[in-house]
């Protein structure tokens, strides 16, 4: 079998990282402990992009004699990766998890302020509104990389990317998880997708919260953690005598730790009730586009 034999392609917000935790738990299933390696999404700039074939199945060396698979939202949004799959792997299973439209987006916009750099607009409404000028390149964050984060609209063109997988791999192989059932029936959707991985489905385990909004503390911390000046890099060289790979771990470490006190568990505010229902009704010819193609009535979404 060639590893890994299934992937889950997104969509972001939706639950993919609680997914690959439980799957992960499954004694005949493995996924590595770094989720979005993000190799198959080549039309997205990635800081790993230079990584070639062996150093992506290094991955998966832990996983011998069980089911490797890996978990990388970018995968659906990617225009190529569905066929760079296909490349690598004809015979692999696809799954796919969607979101209510407004609610992913909603989340989404937290993600990218909690990340420190592709996003400096606080509020989702102005964020939203801002599209349109950061589609001709304005408005642009000054650290931000890949402007495409910013096109919170493309996230959530559900149908054209799920035509791409079906065509790829045909509706069989294409398992689709719906967050509503996710959230609700966890245990119940849980089973149903260690069927489609054809591993024992009788495994049990815990469904703890994973990945509860975050918001930082401090902005101007948060954008420290992430991009640290060079001049403390370089003094550190000789504050820290130590080889350059434990030097890199202990700055990780520390990293990590400044994140850790930064993060402030909230719940997300309700969204502003007419701003909500007029994305809804801009969503909702896709919604029932959606509805068609995978058999499911979703409209309930545009209500």
């Amino acid at each position: 079998m060639k590893q890994p034999s299934f992937f889950i392609v997104g969509a972001p917000k939706c639950g993919t990282t609680a997914l690959c935790k439980y799957l992960n738990r499954h004694p005949d299933i493995f996924i590595p402990q770094l989720k979005e390696i993000k190799y198959f999404d080549k039309d997205f700039i990635n800081k790993r992009r230079n990584q070639t074939l062996e150093d992506y199945l290094r991955f998966f060396e832990e996983g011998q004699n069980k089911i490797c698979g890996e978990g990388s939202p970018t995968y659906l949004r990617s225009q190529v990766a569905a066929q760079e799959i296909r490349n690598f792997n004809p015979d692999a299973k696809i799954i796919i998890m969607l979101r209510e439209p407004v609610s992913l987006l909603y989340s989404l916009h937290s993600q990218r302020l909690w990340n420190g750099s592709s996003e400096d607009i606080q509020d989702f409404k102005l964020a939203m509104e801002a599209e349109a000028d950061r589609r001709q390149g304005r408005r642009i964050p000054e650290k931000c990389t890949n402007i495409e984060k910013l096109f919170y609209r493309s996230a959530v063109n559900f149908t054209t990317q799920i035509e791409r997988y079906f065509s790829a791999f045909g509706r069989e192989n294409v398992h689709i998880i719906i967050f509503d059932d996710f959230k609700q029936k966890t245990r119940d959707t849980y089973r149903e997708t260690l069927i489609f991985l054809g591993v024992d489905p009788n495994f049990e385990t815990d469904f703890n919260k994973i990945n509860a909004n975050r918001k930082v503390r401090s902005r101007f911390l948060q954008t420290l953690v992430k991009y640290p000046p060079a001049k403390v890099l370089e003094i550190g060289k000789f504050l820290i005598p130590l080889p350059q790979t434990q030097r890199r771990a202990l700055l990780e470490a520390a990293k990590s730790s400044l994140r850790h006190f930064n993060k402030n568990k909230t719940k997300r505010p309700p969204l502003d009730a007419e701003f909500e229902k007029s994305l809804k009704r801009e969503f909702a010819p896709e919604v029932e586009r959606l509805s068609r193609l995978i058999g499911r009535d979703l409209t309930y979404w545009s209500q």
